[in-house]
């Protein structure tokens, strides 16, 4: 099975955060392909540079290790992607999670997830 984390799902996964649920971790935790999409760590900076979020270790470090001592992948964004978001009804307003939900359609994988309207769009959600 292969899985998208969206921002949250990647930050709790990574500094091992009991707000994680049981259903992702075990999502992640299963010989699962896990992808990682450059909307996440987008987001993070931007919240950083708004100080509205603080990491422990250097942005680049924090990143860098994250994905690779996981073992997950980058998902790259292509014009496939991007070119989703056309069609795609504004039932949620935020442009990383609406990033994320084009690329899970596209890719036709789960979108491992807490934030429940997202239901509301033709992907599998995992929470």
């Amino acid at each position: 099975m292969t899985v998208l984390l969206d921002t949250q799902a990647f930050l709790w996964y990574v500094l091992d955060d009991p707000q994680l649920s049981g259903a992702a971790r075990a999502a992640i935790d299963a010989d699962t392909d896990v992808l990682v999409s450059p909307a996440s760590y987008w987001e993070i900076a931007i919240k950083i540079s708004l100080d509205r979020y603080a990491l422990t270790v250097p942005y680049e470090t924090f990143w860098r290790s994250g994905i690779a001592e996981n073992d997950f992948h980058v998902l790259p964004v292509e014009i496939k992607h991007t070119a989703a978001l056309l069609k795609l009804p504004y039932h949620h307003k935020d442009p990383f999670d609406r990033l994320l939900v084009a690329q899970a359609m596209v890719e036709s994988v789960p979108l491992v997830s807490s934030d429940s309207v997202l239901d509301a769009y033709r992907i599998k959600r995992i929470w």
